[in-house]
């Protein structure tokens, strides 16, 4: 019993420093005033949850016990969505149909951002970048950017051994060098 709460306590830890990173990664400011994201409340949303995508994808290609820690990010992401929803001002009525349409839209940027790249679909990743991330649907070139941006990440991501991964020390890429 008490080696299960500390195993749970140690990764309390990890998930949190994670969470972090992702945010971090999220909020850069470059990725609104240079990518185009909007700088919204939503837009910020659909940031995280690039940058979540992005570090679960990485969690789950590693062996036990991260890709559990991969499902342990998405839900203290979803977490701090619920807390932003209601400071924002949505009512408490309101809130778990925003949520569940927040947990739609995550399962639904699984597959539109990992069939992209698992085959390499520059193309296809740009459209579903335009769409979600940037409010531009029927303008990819818009995301050719912020695409070579995802990619970029992918690669550090994958770069990014497991020990750094557990402290959250995720060096996400300038956003500069994608522009």
């Amino acid at each position: 019993m008490a080696l299960k709460l500390f195993r749970r306590a140690a990764n309390d830890r990890v998930v949190e420093a994670l969470h972090d990173a992702v945010v971090a990664g999220a909020r850069r400011p470059a990725l609104f005033s240079a990518l185009g994201a909007p700088d919204t409340p939503f837009g910020r949303i659909e940031a995280v949850m690039l940058h979540a995508f992005l570090v679960a994808r990485r969690l789950r290609a590693l062996p036990a016990p991260a890709p559990d820690l991969a499902q342990d990010l998405v839900d203290r992401m979803f977490v701090d969505f619920e807390r932003a929803l209601r400071q924002i001002g949505i009512g408490d009525l309101s809130v778990p149909k925003k949520m569940k349409a927040l947990a739609g839209d995550w399962l639904g940027r699984i597959d539109v951002y990992a069939g992209p790249l698992d085959s390499g679909d520059d193309a296809a990743l740009a459209a579903a970048l335009a769409r979600n991330v940037l409010s531009r649907d029927g303008e990819p070139e818009a995301a050719i950017p912020l695409t070579r941006q995802v990619r970029a990440c992918e690669a550090r991501l994958a770069a990014t051994d497991w020990d750094a991964l557990q402290r959250g020390a995720i060096d996400w890429p300038e956003i500069e060098e994608a522009v």
